[in-house]
């Protein structure tokens, strides 16, 4: 799996394509979100911001990208090689998203570091990591699921624009209002429960048994897109 690792992180940045739109763009939008932050926290706080940057680094940077290399990876017949191999199914996929994964958790890392130290620590740092983990397996789940059905990596621009502006959307929509109202909506929809666990997380003031709860829808998606990238996951282009 490592050796698989090694030669795709050195293919992430000859790619410059993939190294602009899902590894620049995203930092820059967030450092872009982290200098204006006055004009984002609003009624959300700190929190609000925390979850705004943690879905924009899972979306763009885990998700999208993912996408996008396995579908590359599909489209020159990388994946048929490797499948031919004595490395497992699973060996061949982890070992191909596992150097997006730790740019995309480096990135947060250092990202949430600097909102931290210019905004004010987390109320709850284990729980915000707690937070992090779930919504980064689910985008990483979903990314596996939209491989699926992405014929090459410019079709991944139009795969993965739905569910990425859609979940920023939801973590925008739960940091502002809250989920006083609509709650069940809210936290069922794909990274609504996550972003509200990073909102108490930073915020502070929630039973950390509440809390908690907004797991089970997380991990609900994780368990459903991993299901749907088993059905449709593809080792061959199209034919």
């Amino acid at each position: 799996m490592l050796a698989i690792a090694q030669s795709e992180f050195t293919q992430l940045f000859r790619n410059r394509a993939v190294l602009i739109s899902g590894l620049i763009m995203p930092a820059a939008a967030s450092v872009f979100f982290i200098y204006y932050r006055d004009m984002f926290t609003g009624a959300g706080g700190l929190g609000y911001m925390g979850a705004l940057l943690v879905f924009t680094i899972a979306t763009f940077t885990l998700y999208a990208t993912t996408v996008t290399t396995l579908a590359a990876r599909r489209q020159n017949l990388f994946l048929k090689r490797l499948r031919s191999t004595a490395a497992s199914d699973r060996v061949i996929v982890f070992g191909l998203v596992l150097p997006v994964a730790v740019i995309s958790v480096l990135q947060v890392g250092l990202i949430l570091g600097v909102l931290a130290s210019i905004g004010g620590a987390p109320a709850q740092t284990v729980l915000l990591l707690v937070g992090v983990v779930a919504a980064f397996a689910m985008m990483l789940a979903l990314g596996l699921a939209t491989a699926g059905v992405t014929n090459s990596p410019e079709h991944a621009q139009v795969t993965t624009l739905p569910l990425s502006l859609g979940v920023i959307a939801v973590a925008s929509w739960v940091g502002i209002t809250g989920t006083e109202s609509l709650a069940v909506v809210k936290r069922s929809l794909p990274g609504g429960a996550a972003s509200e666990l990073v909102v108490n997380a930073w915020n502070g003031g929630v039973p950390l048994t509440d809390s908690l709860l907004l797991l089970a829808p997380t991990l609900a998606w994780v368990f459903v897109a991993t299901a749907l990238a088993g059905r449709m996951f593809r080792w061959e282009p199209r034919r």
